[in-house]
């Protein structure tokens, strides 16, 4: 994980606004939100694992899932996930393989791989352009 200092560090924003804004530039909701936090990552690569720019995120009030809800950015960073290779063969399901169907993903072989060099200069132009398209 590489922290990127930011402008957009603090800055509020109703996350509906921000949805509307970051999804035309490629961002998505990142999988690992909650109620009170989440993150917008840009999918940077998928060598050798995924390579993404991630701007996180708490709830200022309410609840993600509530309409209006305002946001806090916190720092933003680059990070790389490196997945093993086939299905997850730690499974745990006291289900049927209906259940198991849903768990068939592998899990990340390393969480927090290191980031291929290569793309520190474009995760930098990428945080730019979302600053300069927020805040300018």
């Amino acid at each position: 994980m590489i922290p990127i200092p930011s402008r957009l560090e603090g800055q509020t924003f109703q996350l509906y606004k921000l949805e509307k804004v970051l999804k035309p530039l490629g961002y998505t909701i990142g999988g690992n939100w909650d109620y009170d936090h989440g993150s917008f990552d840009y999918k940077i690569d998928d060598e050798v694992g995924y390579q993404f720019l991630r701007l996180p995120f708490e709830a200022v009030d309410g609840q993600l899932d509530s309409q209006g809800t305002n946001v806090q950015f916190a720092r933003p960073f680059l990070l790389s996930h490196k997945y093993q290779v086939g299905l997850d063969d730690h499974v745990q399901s006291d289900l049927d393989m209906l259940s198991a169907s849903f768990d068939q993903f592998s899990e990340p072989e390393d969480p927090d791989a290191e980031f291929p060099e290569k793309y520190i200069d474009l995760g930098k132009a990428l945080l730019k352009e979302v600053e300069t398209v927020l805040l300018d």
